[in-house]
């Protein structure tokens, strides 16, 4: 049976990953799961760096193959912050939400650019190869909350190719459309290619 470790507790991030993969896997499970805690100091600023020590941790202690993610939201009016820091950003979602538009008060609107980045990480440890997946997503910052789907800065993430908030996507939208969902379809891909089944692949 293929398992896989989905290694996060946000269950709106391992639902994404779990539905795009669903039919490579036969069982899915998250850090909630296990009566273990695994904790991960994600002390690197590269969102590379945490999100293949946060698999290759998680991986190494279940002994299953495991995928993990590090992304954030890069505002270009605050220097790129959140940034990797974006989890981290408030106490909880709303909390998050409310202090980024409190740091963006009085800019306008052409000023509120953003790209949401996510750094996906597949780690085989009966292999020890690690290999690491990009997905991105270009939009603006809106003035307040929209939409009553996603999780995170979704509902305040406008996308100007579809005229919707990331928090107004249904989930076909948002699978192909999404910076976590572009790097899960890259994954998927890269596991259905015949040079990955063989091994014959470079990994870092």
């Amino acid at each position: 049976m293929k398992e896989v470790v989905i290694a996060t507790e946000n269950t709106g991030k391992f639902h994404e990953i779990k539905v795009l993969l669903g039919s490579e896997f036969d069982a899915f499970y998250s850090l909630r799961d296990f009566s273990e805690k695994i904790v991960v100091s994600e002390d690197s600023p590269f969102y590379i760096e945490n999100a293949m020590k946060k698999a290759r941790k998680a991986g190494d202690r279940f002994g299953l193959h495991t995928i993990a993610d590090d992304s954030g939201l890069e505002v270009e009016a605050l220097d790129g912050r959140p940034g990797i820091y974006s989890s981290r950003y408030g106490k909880d979602d709303a909390d998050r939400i409310s202090k980024l538009l409190n740091e963006l008060e009085g800019v306008p609107w052409d000023k509120r650019k953003a790209v949401f980045k996510a750094y996906l990480a597949f780690y085989m440890p009966d292999k020890e190869r690690c290999y690491v997946f990009y997905g991105d997503i270009h939009g603006t910052i809106g003035f307040e909350r929209h939409g009553e789907g996603g999780f995170g800065f979704d509902p305040v993430f406008y996308i100007p190719e579809i005229g919707k908030y990331a928090a107004e996507l249904n989930i076909e939208e948002k699978n192909r459309l999404s910076h976590r969902g572009k790097a899960v379809l890259a994954l998927k891909s890269f596991l259905n290619m015949d040079f990955f089944k063989n091994s014959r692949v470079l990994s870092l």
